[in-house]
């Protein structure tokens, strides 16, 4: 896999050139964007310090802006659909810029009515406006963010829609809003015909962690079309969708506060997977022609299993090749400005599983139909791990704190490769 290279395609000095038609709505999506990349709910000022700002892409006749709080916990992307430009997309690309406070005042100075120009390129983007440019450079793409954009996407794929209101019910919903921080789940319930965000649970609420972190949309709240929520199959994440004309916001916190999208394992099992090279290539060149991976359709016009192909689209997506679409309800392309070997080097568990495996510290006791017992060897001491189906279990410590939320601890992951292997 490190052999291949999303860097190696296209070499356009720019991406795309043409004029938005929605500047003022889309400068309140942009400052609220970069409010969320300014904001920490875990780290210290100086790790915040490090990190920078949104990644743009212009592919399939469309502009997102994405970027995580400082602690990855908070996702959030604007999306220029394809009637919100009017320009040429020359070229399909993304870049990563730092958007510094002078932009950020020049955007919020954008009235109702204003013209606004936008240009990309592999090096930097573009505002133009008034015979005047602003250019912000491209800057590295933080650790923290290479990680949670790989995951982030699995936890789209496997979320659902859940309910839509209009603008005067997300008013009314986001007033109650508990203040300051809040260390207890909140729920998202309808009752006498009114959303409201409960300490109470009841059946059907979404489940939603550190709900302060929502504080971030209310200057977007009054502008809205519709609001729009999906909820994680297993309430890891939960989802907004802001509908303007020609613009969605896309919001997603992730379960606890305290806990980011780049510290989850759910893609370090399909990681582990040994998928031939040339395959991962193959379906990778098919989506950067089409920039997008729809994987019902490509199954019937392809006449693969689509159990195969979903495979192939979580592993695209755990390789940072993939982002997804809730509106869509599908993969969209998008070239992660990095090399794929750094995404394994960053996966310490998957890492320990590899060194687990190189020791011979892996016995697989039984393997039979669908169920696995292995023992593991730790430091002076055996771990036994028991997998069947969709089940698994292990006697680590890491294992009994998480309970399989935050993915497979190591000797899940060892005993799983090893067993493929017999």
């Amino acid at each position: 896999m490190s052999k291949f290279s999303e860097l190696d395609k296209g070499n356009s000095p720019c991406f795309y050139w043409g004029k938005l038609e929605n500047p003022y709505i889309l400068s309140r999506c942009l400052i609220a964007l970069s409010n969320t990349v300014q904001s920490s709910f875990n780290l210290s000022p100086f790790q915040m310090a490090l990190l920078k700002d949104p990644i743009v892409t212009a592919g399939n006749d469309q502009i997102r802006f994405e970027g995580f709080s400082h602690c990855a916990g908070v996702y959030a992307r604007v999306d220029i659909l394809e009637n919100g430009q009017v320009g040429e997309f020359i070229e399909n690309g993304t870049t990563n810029v730092d958007f510094n406070t002078p932009l950020i005042s020049e955007l919020g100075k954008i009235k109702r009515g204003d013209d606004l120009t936008l240009s990309l390129g592999p090096k930097e983007v573009g505002f133009h406006r008034e015979g005047k440019s602003m250019i912000e450079r491209k800057v590295p793409l933080p650790t923290k963010w290479i990680k949670g954009l790989t995951t982030v996407q699995h936890y789209f794929s496997d979320s659902e829609y859940g309910l839509k209101m209009n603008r005067i019910q997300a008013l009314g919903l986001f007033k109650t809003i508990p203040s300051g921080k809040v260390k207890t789940d909140f729920y998202l319930q309808k009752r006498a015909g009114r959303y409201t965000f409960s300490p109470v649970k009841s059946n059907a609420a979404i489940c939603i962690g550190g709900i302060h972190r929502l504080k971030l949309l209310q200057p977007l709240i009054p502008l809205i079309n519709e609001l729009k929520v999906y909820a994680h199959k297993d309430m890891q994440s939960i989802s907004f969708i802001l509908v303007f004309d020609q613009i969605n916001f896309v919001f997603s916190l992730s379960r606890d506060y305290w806990r980011g999208f780049s510290g989850e394992g759910a893609a370090l099992e399909v990681l582990l997977e040994d998928v031939p090279h040339s395959l991962v290539q193959a379906f990778d060149n098919y989506a950067f022609a089409n920039q997008e991976f729809n994987v019902t359709l490509m199954s019937i016009e392809e006449r693969i299993e689509w159990q195969k192909i979903e495979q192939l689209a979580t592993k695209l997506s755990a390789l940072g090749l993939l982002g997804f679409d809730l509106e869509r309800n599908g993969f969209f392309y998008r070239r992660l400005p990095f090399k794929l070997e750094r995404i394994l080097s960053l996966n310490p568990r998957l890492k320990s599983a590899e060194k687990l495996l190189s020791e011979n510290k892996v016995n697989i006791q039984l393997k039979d139909n669908d169920r696995i017992e292995a023992s593991v060897e730790g430091s002076g001491v055996q771990h036994f791990v028991m997998i069947k189906g969709e089940e698994q279990k292990c006697t680590c410590t890491w294992f009994s704190q998480n309970q399989g939320e935050r993915g497979a601890c190591k000797h899940i992951l060892a005993v799983k490769k090893k067993a493929k292997m017999i």
